[in-house]
């Protein structure tokens, strides 16, 4: 499972790591990333979505209709 959210678009961001002698390694900052399943009344099935918390909440805000709605404006596939 990829580290990206199907409605905010959130990814892992790259950075580093900064030791008290401040070396520098790599590291990265993944989203907090939930799989999570939806009723969609509308279509009458369920659909499992991989969310960011963010999104989860985004969800809980404005309805799994609308969010459908917009994940497949961004081209993705539900």
């Amino acid at each position: 499972m990829s580290a990206h959210c199907q409605l905010t678009g959130a990814e892992p961001g790259f950075g580093n790591n900064i030791s008290h002698s401040h070396r520098r390694t790599p590291r990265r900052f993944d989203p907090n990333i939930q799989r999570k399943r939806y009723w969609l009344p509308g279509e009458g099935r369920h659909v499992r979505l991989t969310l960011s918390a963010k999104g989860i909440k985004t969800i809980d805000a404005i309805g799994i209709e609308a969010a459908v709605a917009r994940i497949r404006a961004r081209g993705g596939k539900v």
